[in-house]
């Protein structure tokens, strides 16, 4: 379990949210594989550091609402079956869930 610092730091992390907006509103159409996107293509949508990324990357995958596929590279998916059945009160979920302050121009195309 996560004490209170960790989670005022998760709930405050911008990183996080970025990468888990982007995997949860990422299309086919934007993917260079069926099974996901790569770490690398995302840090490059994201324009952040790889380091960050994957990091942000393994904190959802413990949280078992993205998945992995492949070995070399690996391809990032997100798990929208995991995360509708994730705990209202998880500190991740209402990170991802709070829409203040996204910008969904972002994500499509009007």
């Amino acid at each position: 379990m996560y004490d209170v610092e960790q989670v005022i730091c998760i709930e405050e992390d911008k990183d996080l949210k970025k990468v888990g907006l982007e995997l949860m509103f990422m299309t086919p159409q934007k993917c260079s594989s069926e099974d996901g996107i790569t770490a690398v293509e995302l840090a490059k949508l994201l324009e952040m550091p790889i380091d960050i990324v994957k990091k942000k990357l393994i904190i959802l995958k413990e949280k078992e609402i993205v998945q992995v596929r492949g070995i070399n590279p690996k391809y990032w998916k997100f798990d929208e079956y995991n995360f509708q059945r994730m705990d209202e009160d998880d500190e991740i979920f209402r990170l991802l869930c709070s829409f203040d302050d996204v910008d969904f121009d972002r994500y499509f195309q009007y």
